[in-house]
């Protein structure tokens, strides 16, 4: 077992990479708009500088156990950073929308390790009964990375260039290889096995066809479109036929032992429903608060943080206590407190102030941290340390695909509720409607002229798209409720003895 400060050193370098990875997931959001000037390109071809990285990234999750069995952990960690950091410099120095895309399918490539490699290599360095700490410093750089990403974003964008959204990466990138190459251990190799080719391309088809059918679904009508259509299928096809591959070969890509664990297969189905909430909630905010409520980008990033601040609390608070308290005794407070954040932001009106959005995000913040930390280390607790490669590329792949389906469903029924709604309210804008005819109703939304019916149909407009808001974040707020009968799936067997608190 390492010593305090070298794993204190390895600690840091291994969040330097999660930290690098989770924020490329969304930082460059927000300088869409000017890469499509730069590049000359239209919105739906600039998109796919989020597609393919989003893609490429699905898709090689999986290969993470293998690779880091095959070759060694480290030299798979190192080669991972490396990559990332000069995919990054190409993505930035890159002068047309093919260069920027090809650049971005590297970068989602070579990063897709670094997050299960740095939860895999933080659980091996610390002691057991110090995994609660561990996975709270991991936790921190995962969930904040998709929090700080679009602040960041806006800022850099604003007052530097959209090419520093990928040029920051540099400098983090080296000290994290510096600190991987110095103090990461080497894992054994496993020379003898082989790469099952055949299930892993039925992976990588049932993934990439389910991304691009979650990405591009809304833009084509879903399944009005025969190429949604198309890669539903595939999806699902590939889906089934790798499940039975997986369960009747001799030397399968993913070893099925891994779903034999009772508490991994409830944390990874948990971590399904956090992903969804959680990135499908950063989702929604941006635009209601824009579209709706008229604040600048500048004050919507500080808004937003309001929920990261929650969610570092949250997870310093596990890292204090999380090594003498059970996680489910955390888990579940953290459940409410997300809970009551969904109902908060079920309240949002077109007059909601920047204390109730500062304060519903602080909370939803507080209890995703609740929840995170000790799920990750509950998932693991009693999963055999030879499957943990494998184990953490799938957890992560089951986190990424709950955030993929979460923010394409959130999209999707914001436009449909939006128009269902509109055609709900519209009907009561009629010169029959004795409501128009009463004393108080506003002449400004009077039927008589066409400037007055214009303003009474852009304030249904508002109000419409409202209640889609409100709708979406009550359709979370249930999601939450339905997973919380979850926590009875996860074994009791694994806890450790009390150990000291903090964290080194």
């Amino acid at each position: 077992m390492s010593t305090p400060v070298r794993r204190g050193w390895i600690t840091v370098a291994v969040m330097s990479a999660t930290v690098m990875q989770a924020i490329d997931t969304t930082i460059a959001n927000v300088a869409l708009p000017h890469m499509q000037g730069a590049l000359s390109a239209s919105f739906g071809q600039v998109a796919w500088v989020l597609t393919s990285y989003i893609v490429a990234s699905a898709i090689c999750i999986p290969l993470t156990g293998f690779l880091a069995a095959r070759f060694g952990r480290k030299r798979v960690f190192t080669v991972s950073v490396i990559g990332f950091t000069i995919a990054s410099m190409l993505c930035g120095a890159a002068q047309s929308l093919t260069e920027i895309v090809a650049a971005r399918l590297l970068q989602g490539a070579f990063g897709a390790a670094l997050v299960p490699l740095s939860q895999a290599v933080l659980l091996d360095t610390w002691p057991r009964e110090r995994h609660a700490s561990a996975m709270a410093w991991w936790g921190v750089g995962v969930m904040l990375g998709p929090v700080i990403g679009p602040t960041l974003g806006g800022f850099l964008t604003e007052y530097y260039s959209w090419r520093w959204v990928f040029y920051i990466n540099v400098p983090i990138g080296v000290l994290a290889w510096i600190g991987v190459t110095v103090f990461v251990p080497e894992t054994p190799i496993a020379r003898e096995r082989r790469f099952d080719l055949f299930g892993f391309g039925l992976l990588a088809v049932a993934i990439g066809a389910l991304q691009l059918c979650l990405d591009r679904g809304e833009t084509l009508g879903w399944f009005d479109s025969t190429e949604i259509v198309i890669e539903a299928s595939v999806a699902a096809l590939c889906c089934y036929m790798f499940i039975v591959h997986m369960f009747t070969h001799d030397e399968p890509f993913l070893e099925p032992a891994i779903f034999r664990d009772r508490s991994f297969v409830a944390g990874s189905a948990f971590a399904l429903v956090v992903g969804l909430v959680l990135l499908a909630t950063i989702a929604l905010l941006p635009p209601y608060l824009q579209t709706l409520l008229g604040y600048p980008v500048r004050d919507v990033g500080v808004l937003l943080a309001a929920r990261g601040c929650g969610t570092m609390l949250g997870m310093l608070l596990v890292g204090r206590i999380g090594d003498r308290v059970h996680p489910l005794r955390l888990i579940f407070p953290g459940m409410l407190l997300n809970g009551g954040a969904l109902y908060w932001m079920s309240l949002f009106s077109l007059d909601t102030t920047p204390a109730m959005i500062f304060g519903s995000g602080l909370v939803q913040g507080v209890g995703i941290g609740l929840i995170f930390v000790p799920l990750s280390a509950l998932t693991f607790s009693t999963l055999a340390p030879q499957l943990r490669n494998e184990g953490t590329a799938f957890y992560s792949l089951t986190r990424n695909i709950g955030s993929s389906v979460g923010v394409s469903a959130v999209t999707s029924l914001l436009a449909q509720h939006a128009q269902s709604n509109h055609a709900a309210l519209v009907q009561y804008a009629s010169p029959l409607n004795v409501v128009t005819r009463l004393p108080g109703y506003p002449a400004e939304w009077s039927l008589l002229s066409t400037g007055t019916i214009a303003a009474l149909e852009h304030e249904i407009t508002r109000q419409s798209l409202l209640l889609a808001y409100v709708q979406d974040f009550r359709l979370m707020l249930w999601l939450c409720v339905l997973a919380t009968p979850l926590l009875l799936m996860f074994s009791r067997r694994g806890r450790t003895p009390p150990a000291p608190t903090g964290i080194e």
